[in-house]
């Protein structure tokens, strides 16, 4: 069992990682977590997007 952690501050960037990950690799995947933080940084809002992928 492998792991593959994604972590990008946009979900579209987010998306394409994992899709280009694969579509360029020939696995199993056996399991996808998401999660979505966010914090306050003066007075811009920052997103944080990861997802770890679980994979044979």
């Amino acid at each position: 069992m492998r792991v593959k952690i994604f972590d990008l501050e946009d979900e579209g960037d987010l998306e394409n990682e994992i899709n280009k990950f694969l579509d360029t690799h020939d696995i199993d995947v056996i399991d996808i977590k998401y999660s979505v933080s966010s914090c306050v940084f003066s007075e811009e809002q920052i997103f944080c997007f990861s997802a770890m992928i679980i994979y044979n």
